[in-house]
């Protein structure tokens, strides 16, 4: 009998492990050929969309320069200049930035905002703002703009970065066209890669196949989980679906120097152009600041630098990263070739963090200017009290470049009120060291503004 009770309850377990096993089986089989709804790549692409174009804005610019590039568009606003035949269209350049802190703090390209006269930026939700460039980095085509107001706005958090690979998803978000918060998606194509466009020099920039077109430039580049791989640039027009954006490590090294409060440019006094022969490429120095670190060290107009720091000139290299980023020495090293005769030059580290040109308007202007009173008041008939007056305007300097002419007052500097040269120095000297020096111009009855490049001051 109790032999007969364990058989059947054995019988009766065997059968409920059966019974057990084929709902598992049945359940298993169920699940592989209908998985539960899931959180895919594609679905967490979207999640990432949504919440990072609140931080991507549309960025508008006004500019004096006539509608050329691929992102410029021409507008109704005209220049003329009273008594004159000229006549200069405002263009509107139009691209993409992205916030990075929620002052309103916006990290964009270089290159938009580089002759802006007029900064709006607009964001998913409609609003619209004015900025101003709080500085830039033409070397790395990286400006950092500030919206004027002071309430809070939604940013990326850019926490740690991430090892990149080749082949790896990732998404595009910008304003091509204008046309807001677009969004593409591709690969990373390669890594590393340096070329030159439309005689600006990229190096170390994120390929990727994901649509870029004009408009997306200071956009953002993302990976699949959302994480921020870099600040979209450089459109190749010769070749359909490449696109380029530089690193995010090299954006926020950027940043973070120029956002330490002590952060200032340092200067050695000479105006370069990179060039490349058959052999090397170097830095051809076209012009010396009299009294500058570089005068004083024997540097003349024609001299080629081929070393920096004992590191060879190459088209890519940021030369005022590398000149930052020298800690614990005492000099800075140069290899110069006068013809073809070599030699060095070991600059002072501290003359040239605390090198500023004087006179301002002379050495690093290349103009002369004079309070607006007495003799100059009467000869350039102004009827301003405050500013300075153009007095004289020297061959080949940044004013020239810049577009002055004599009789021109100057009455702003970034948006700066300019009483008398003191002033005019002041804010020289801050733009200076922001990398960016807007000038409000008054011309007859003209006025207008005037962006002054400082890419080639080394």
């Amino acid at each position: 009998m109790v032999l007969t009770r364990y058989s059947m309850q054995f019988a009766k377990n065997c059968s409920n492990f059966l019974l057990a096993s084929i709902i598992f089986l049945f359940i298993s089989l169920f699940l592989l050929l209908f998985p539960a709804p899931s959180l895919s790549k594609e679905d967490k692409i979207v999640e990432v969309v949504e919440t990072a174009s609140k931080s991507i804005v549309n960025i508008k610019t006004d500019e004096l320069t006539k509608a050329t590039g691929e992102e410029k568009r021409p507008s109704f606003f005209r220049k003329y200049f009273s008594g004159e035949e000229e006549v200069e269209e405002i263009s509107e350049n139009i691209g993409s930035g992205v916030v990075l802190d929620p002052k309103g703090i916006i990290v964009t390209n270089e290159h938009l905002i580089a002759r802006a006269i007029n900064i709006r930026v607009k964001f998913i939700n409609g609003k619209e703002y004015n900025a101003y460039v709080l500085g830039s980095d033409p070397e790395y085509d990286i400006a950092l703009l500030k919206i004027s107001d002071t309430v809070d706005f939604p940013y990326i958090k850019i926490s740690k970065t991430k090892d990149i690979k080749v082949g790896e998803k990732v998404v595009v978000i910008g304003n091509p066209y204008g046309l807001s918060s677009s969004v593409t998606v591709g690969v990373v194509s390669f890594l590393g890669r340096n070329l030159r466009i439309e005689n600006r020099i990229y190096a170390n920039l994120i390929q990727t196949d994901a649509s870029i077109n004009p408009g997306n430039s200071g956009g953002l580049l993302l990976d699949a989980e959302g994480n921020p791989l870099g600040i979209v640039t450089a459109i190749y027009s010769e070749a359909k679906g490449i696109g380029f954006a530089i690193p995010i490590d090299d954006v926020m090294n950027m940043l973070s120097e120029f956002l330490e409060s002590s952060s200032r440019r340092p200067i050695l006094g000479l105006f370069m152009e990179k060039r490349k022969d058959e052999k090397s490429a170097f830095l051809y120095v076209n012009g010396v600041i009299p009294k500058s670190p570089a005068e004083k060290n024997g540097i003349r107009v024609g001299d080629k630098i081929v070393e920096l720091n004992k590191k060879k000139i190459r088209e890519g290299m940021k030369l005022q990263s590398i000149i930052r980023s020298v800690k614990g020495k005492n000099t800075i090293q140069l290899k110069m070739l006068r013809g073809s005769k070599p030699y060095l030059v070991s600059v002072d580290l501290e003359d040239i963090q605390h090198y500023t040109p004087v006179p301002v308007d002379e050495s690093l202007c290349g103009i002369r200017i004079s309070d607006i009173r007495g003799y100059p008041k009467l000869k350039y008939k102004l009827k301003d009290k405050e500013g300075v007056v153009v007095t004289k305007v020297y061959s080949g300097g940044l004013g020239e470049k810049a577009g002055l002419r004599i009789g021109d007052a100057i009455v702003k500097i970034n948006n700066n009120k300019i009483a008398d040269t003191a002033n005019f120095n002041t804010f020289m000297i801050e733009g200076l060291q922001r990398n960016y020096i807007l000038y409000q111009v008054k011309r007859s009855d003209s006025m207008f503004f005037l962006p002054v490049k400082l890419d080639t001051l080394l």
